[in-house]
């Protein structure tokens, strides 16, 4: 029985290693309705897409471009005159290792939002007119309008932009006389290239998020219908586009290595909230555009949701969030107690039967039917059940893997606190600390524990705090503090059971 429990354990920590590439969904080849949609574009005329001379855009020396700061409490935006684009968005609330802001920076070949007829996003290098000079939002002003606008023969774009002072969303209005495509830009969003979540284009269509990689990006793929938003993502941090206008298609394609995501629209005014800030599922959800599932809770999303729920409820009261964790992880266990309950006693129970299974087991080696019979009857007779202790494990997992995605993903606990050497809980502890204590109550959990291996398998089981202590150093603060806790609150819930049973007949 141990053997299986063992396994799966093994199995459960090698998901969790190897979790990002299992779950991460690679670029889905496209439909047939997607092929037929790539066909019916293909069979479109110039005069249908481009129903006027594409203009020689003029490419402004950098003194004639000009640049306008928005400050409000939560950022710094600076627009430029360049394409009428968001050029870079500065942080308030979040620092770098440093200790300064950090900065989302856009791309000077492909400025974020900014337009074109088609993927070269001509008009991005275009300089645009500008109504309005620097704004300063605040209690008294707490939204302003910037607007820019560009003509070239029959070409016509006016651009107008609503910034806010209590969200990072910005309303845009795009006034265009022609079909356009217009795109969140080349890596704007994006942070830092962490290879351990995904990090780059994501589109949702109705409910169905699609995450897109570079380097397995072979061909462009397209959406028709169902398009709730696109985006650049990163651990943390995101830039979208969310239309309120109806959209022709998503296109998602790799150029120059880097891949890129864009809406192409009809002429005429179209609406969209776009986005350049963190991952905060609450400020998100406010916006009823389903922004907030940029927050990807993966496959167990169904138990992550309301877990983290649990866990910024917890924060509220005690206002740390490794508190918060501790007392999570006391109520993720407590439905579990029953079970967990009764599977020791099954262990106890199998443990101290084990001779006589021995000995069952010598007898009949020459007929393994009559062994197996008896052997089961033997556990019939005693009120043993061999999956108990198994079963709690295998229930548990996941209960763990979802709360292991929300204690990797939060960005509430980016830089969060706990006590003393402790002063972020999404990264490794500095000092190894909280692995080694971590790996010691393995250690004390697995002397506690019943076991009805030989001597030799023993001694190999206690490997396994040696190796779950390696693969937890470089784990998240916050995630070692949990599984510390649950095997704190195994170790008791063991001396319970064994004090309880000590002096029970077999």
């Amino acid at each position: 029985m141990e053997k299986r429990a063992l396994i799966a354990v093994i199995l459960s920590i090698l998901i969790l290693v190897v979790y990002q590439y299992f779950f991460m969904p690679a670029p889905v080849p496209k439909s047939e309705v997607d092929k037929r949609t790539t066909m019916e574009a293909g069979n479109k005329t110039k005069e249908e897409t481009t129903p006027t001379a594409i203009p020689e855009i003029i490419k402004e020396d950098i003194s004639k471009i000009k640049n306008i700061t928005v400050e409000s409490d939560l950022y710094t935006a600076i627009f430029s005159s360049r394409g009428g684009t968001l050029k870079s968005i500065t942080l308030k609330k979040y620092k770098d290792k440093g200790g300064k802001p950090i900065t989302l920076k856009g791309d000077e070949k492909i400025p974020p939002f900014s337009i074109g007829v088609d993927e070269n996003f001509q008009f991005g290098e275009a300089n645009f007119s500008v109504k309005g000079s620097d704004i300063k939002l605040g209690a008294e002003k707490d939204k302003a309008t910037l607007v820019f606008e560009y003509s070239s023969g029959d070409m016509i774009i006016r651009r107008t932009y609503t910034v806010y002072n209590d969200h990072y969303g910005i309303d845009l209005r795009d006034e265009v006389n022609f079909p356009y495509m217009v795109t969140v830009g080349k890596d704007f969003g994006i942070y830092e290239k962490d290879e351990s979540v995904h990090y780059g284009p994501v589109v949702l269509r109705y409910a169905d998020r699609r995450e897109f990689v570079t380097d397995k990006l072979k061909e462009p793929a397209l959406f028709k219908e169902g398009i709730k938003w696109i985006a650049q993502e990163d651990k943390y941090f995101f830039s979208a586009i969310a239309p309120r206008s109806a959209v022709e298609e998503a296109k998602v394609w790799a150029k120059e290595g880097v891949a890129l995501v864009a809406l192409k629209l009809n002429s005429g005014v179209n609406d969209y909230l776009i986005y350049a800030g963190p991952k905060e599922y609450d400020l998100l959800k406010k916006f009823g555009l389903e922004l907030e599932h940029i927050v990807d809770f993966g496959f167990f999303s169904f138990l992550a949701r309301p877990l983290f729920w649990i866990l910024k409820l917890f924060y509220g009261i005690f206002h740390n969030y490794g508190i918060a964790i501790i007392f999570l992880t006391i109520i993720t266990r407590i439905p579990f107690i029953p079970l967990i309950n009764k599977g020791q006693k099954s262990m106890k129970k199998l443990q101290d039967i084990q001779p006589k299974i021995v000995e069952i087991r010598e007898k009949y080696k020459k007929d393994p039917q009559r062994m197996q019979r008896e052997i089961m009857e033997l556990y019939k007779k005693n009120k043993v059940n061999p999956m108990g202790g198994c079963l709690p494990l295998i229930l548990q997992i996941p209960v763990f893997f979802a709360l292991y995605k929300i204690l990797t993903i939060a960005i509430e606990l980016r830089g969060a606190p706990f006590v003393l050497w402790i002063n972020d809980l999404s990264v490794k502890d500095p000092y190894y600390i909280l692995p080694i204590v971590m790996g010691a109550t393995m250690v004390i959990q697995q002397k506690m524990t019943p076991s009805t291996m030989d001597p030799t398998q023993q001694k190999l089981m206690m490997l396994m705090p040696v190796i779950f202590t390696f693969l937890f150093l470089t784990f998240p603060s916050g995630l070692v503090l949990y599984w510390l806790v649950n095997n704190v609150l195994s170790i008791a819930q063991q001396w319970y059971i064994n004090r309880k049973l000590q002096k029970q007949p077999v």
